[in-house]
């Protein structure tokens, strides 16, 4: 958890840093870092995790800057390491439906709706999964 911490630490904010300036291959190196780092670390089942993985950050970085295949991997691995992060599948549902493949972002969407269960919400991610999956 340290080597994850050190690694967000060091890159994650500078990541935010350089997007925000533009400077968007540099942010996004940062972030694949950042990613990377965490990734190599291992969680202890009674220490939490930081709230949003830097991979799952990464993919939002990727699918913001049109590079829905690349952003499609990073939420899927994501989802592999931590499943049932809404985050996670609502990003991936969107990188597949702008990839179009639409039966991989039907299931993701019906996964995020799954895990939302009859929550009554006006969460963006949400309405957009149950907009999908009614016309879909």
């Amino acid at each position: 958890m340290a080597v994850a911490a050190t690694a967000w630490i060091s890159f994650g904010p500078t990541a935010f840093v350089l997007y925000a300036e533009g400077k968007h291959d540099e942010a996004l190196k940062a972030m694949s870092a950042a990613a990377d780092a965490e990734d190599k670390s291992e969680k202890s089942p009674v220490t939490p995790r930081v709230p949003e993985p830097a991979r799952e950050l990464y993919g939002i970085m990727l699918l913001d800057r049109g590079m829905a295949p690349e952003a499609l991997a990073a939420f899927e691995a994501t989802i592999k390491k931590e499943p049932n992060r809404f985050n996670a599948i609502a990003g991936a549902a969107r990188a597949a439906e702008r990839l179009g493949d639409q039966a991989k972002a039907r299931d993701y969407y019906q996964k995020l709706t799954t895990l939302a269960g009859n929550a009554d919400t006006v969460r963006p991610d949400l309405v957009a999964a149950r907009e999908f999956l009614a016309k879909n």
